[in-house]
């Protein structure tokens, strides 16, 4: 029987879940959904969104054997072992402090480092080698460097490109919303450009000076992106190389792996 591991990812915007296939050895992320985070969910109001994304796609629930899940809201998280527990055949392996990461982590005080940093950070070393700097757009930006030794360092963050649009739009009554675009040119010539351009080529400069300033410090790394925004940020930036859209999927796999070796035994028995 085919192993079924759930990867679930709590952000402060959305909930990005990946259902990987261990048939045949080579886990294959078979599944993937991503939706919105609801603060005041109960723990049946997840349960039943699961249930109905697996429906979508044919898939059962009960074929999941095992779960792993990265939160960085503190109240959703006992919602979600709560409804795995129910759910599935085996309670949740939780990202947090004492997971083994195989990356020594070089922050003063490691437990303040949001999980899904240390979840996209193992997996850009995996995927990139070191050194390398992870950089996730989603409701902050973070950038997240690794050194040479494969050692996590720390990094930087600062608001999305979403919040500082929204909270520009808030102060500033005569600034509409705008479609974070392309626009024909740098200098625009309407309001809607204008943001446009301020929005995209502005962030897609700020992301590339930090990549120099911490290239300055941490040397030649490589850059890889995630996140919502990812694609359209890296095709105005000069300095991210790759995309990966699942990242973060991808590292909590890797860190599954690493927790629950019977996980790998068992993938490795069916090749």
């Amino acid at each position: 029987m085919s192993q079924l591991l759930l990867a679930v990812d709590v952000g402060n915007t959305n909930v990005s879940l990946g259902v990987y296939d261990y048939a045949g050895g080579n886990p294959r992320l078979a599944h993937h959904w991503r939706v919105g985070t609801r603060r005041e969910q109960t723990s049946d109001e997840v349960g039943i969104t699961l249930r109905a994304l697996f429906d979508q796609e044919g898939a059962s629930v009960a074929g999941v054997t095992h779960v792993i899940v990265s939160c960085v809201v503190p109240p959703l998280l006992p919602i979600w072992e709560r409804v795995c527990t129910k759910l599935f055949s085996d309670s949740p392996v939780v990202v947090g402090p004492g997971t083994r990461t195989g990356m020594p982590i070089r922050y003063e005080n490691p437990r303040e480092v949001g999980a899904d940093r240390i979840v996209n950070s193992v997996a850009a070393l995996d995927l990139m080698g070191a050194p390398v700097i992870a950089v996730d757009f989603g409701t902050a930006t973070t950038f997240d460097c690794i050194s040479d030794q494969g050692e996590y360092l720390g990094g930087a963050i600062f608001p999305g490109i979403h919040v500082s649009m929204e909270a520009l739009f808030e102060r500033a009554s005569m600034l509409h919303r705008v479609e974070i675009a392309r626009p024909r040119s740098v200098i625009g010539r309407t309001t809607t450009a204008s943001l446009q351009s301020g929005l995209l080529f502005g962030y897609a400069g700020l992301v590339d000076a930090m990549i120099e300033r911490i290239r300055g410090e941490l040397g030649p790394a490589r850059v890889v992106a995630t996140g919502g925004l990812a694609q359209r940020i890296a095709g105005e930036s000069e300095h991210i190389e790759r995309v990966e859209p699942f990242l973060t999927l991808e590292g909590l796999r890797i860190l599954f792996e690493k927790n629950r070796s019977e996980a790998g035994s068992a993938a490795r028995k069916e090749k």
